[in-house]
């Protein structure tokens, strides 16, 4: 599965640039992407729902089974509410291209709701509660939603602000991951790239998870925006060496025989994780995935070259091209038909 991120905004869908592209320090407008990287075709809106389709689609020709979405509930705060409508927006597409979904909590957001004024601090348990309720409610039920030992994945990024004994009040039953450590209230951890130490460090912490109970990581690289855009001295460097630290990770990873493995990330550009591709990498990243897919499925059906074919459909879309003919693009990607699917583009001028 791998983590995506939901927040990237733009003036012609969300009438302004958002954070993520900018950083408050670049002008987006002029192609100064508050990253090291750029994406094919340029910046885009998260909640665009032809992007949201050749993402989806393009996961699953690279071989995901599904996406891990980095949430930060549906708080009316900063940019909360607008990522968690594209959130849905993503869970809508994962039952359309047969991908499956889950959740990567965000709990530093409480105390910016409360200074906020969005709820009270003496609230923040109930809220939290209320929070996952509603999230199962919409989400949890779901063939769609990815399980794990029978019940619903959710993971945490930390815990940073709720306490150990807060999460077995609020949480409904989940298969509940937490950052690098188990808690006691959880069934185990997941890894995340350390960029504080380099390779070596991210290295060392893989290797002390402890068997059955990790959801380990795979990722390209670290190389974050945040020096360059005066916002800190950065996290640290993980070099990308020529494709070869994703290769290395993801073989690793998937070594571990672990129930879900975690790549982190389809498109955290402002970190410079994103194997999203890129004009620097182009689809160096997601080939590398469909070699390791078919490592352990020999009966996947994809190719290399048909990692164009959502570019092409998304062209069609956005020249506004039949659109009852371009969903039946999508379909034959969707049912692992790729000479169909471009035959079909060929036809339709894409």
């Amino acid at each position: 599965m791998v983590h995506v991120m939901p927040w990237f905004a733009t003036p012609e869908v969300s009438k302004e640039w958002g954070w993520h592209w900018t950083m408050g320090k670049t002008q987006a407008a002029k192609g100064e992407l508050a990253s090291h990287f750029h994406p094919v075709g340029g910046a885009y809106d998260s909640s665009d729902p032809d992007v949201i389709e050749r993402q989806s689609l393009l996961m699953k020709i690279a071989g995901f089974d599904g996406m891990l979405v980095d949430w930060y509930g549906d708080g009316d705060r900063y940019d909360y509410l607008p990522n968690h409508r594209v959130t849905q927006k993503l869970f809508e597409a994962c039952g359309k291209t047969g991908l499956s979904f889950a959740l990567v909590y965000e709990d530093q957001t409480v105390p910016n709701l409360i200074s906020g004024g969005v709820f009270k601090k003496e609230d923040a348990v109930a809220e939290g509660k209320a929070l996952f309720a509603r999230a199962a409610s919409a989400w949890f039920g779901s063939p769609v939603y990815q399980r794990v030992n029978g019940k619903p994945l959710f993971m945490v990024f930390g815990p940073q602000y709720y306490p150990e004994n807060a999460w077995v009040t609020m949480l409904p039953p989940v298969s509940f991951y937490t950052l690098h450590h188990k808690r006691a209230s959880a069934v185990g951890a997941y890894d995340w790239p350390l960029p504080q130490g380099g390779d070596g460090e991210s290295w060392k912490r893989r290797a002390e998870l402890a068997p059955g109970i990790a959801i380990p990581v795979a990722y390209p690289r670290f190389q974050d925006f945040y020096k360059a855009a005066g916002i800190g001295s950065g996290y640290g460097l993980i070099d990308d060496a020529g494709g070869k630290t994703y290769e290395r990770t993801l073989a690793d990873a998937i070594g571990r025989g672990a129930p879900v493995v975690q790549v982190a990330t389809w498109n955290d550009w402002g970190e410079g994780t994103q194997i999203e591709p890129s004009t620097e990498f182009g689809n160096r990243d997601l080939e590398a995935t469909q070699r390791a897919r078919r490592k352990i499925d020999p009966s996947f059906k994809f190719a290399a070259a048909d990692l164009e074919l959502p570019y092409r459909l998304f062209s069609l879309r956005k020249r506004g091209v039949d659109a009852r003919r371009l969903d039946a693009v999508a379909k034959a990607l969707v049912d692992g038909k790729p000479v169909v699917a471009r035959a079909q583009l060929g036809k339709l001028g894409g």
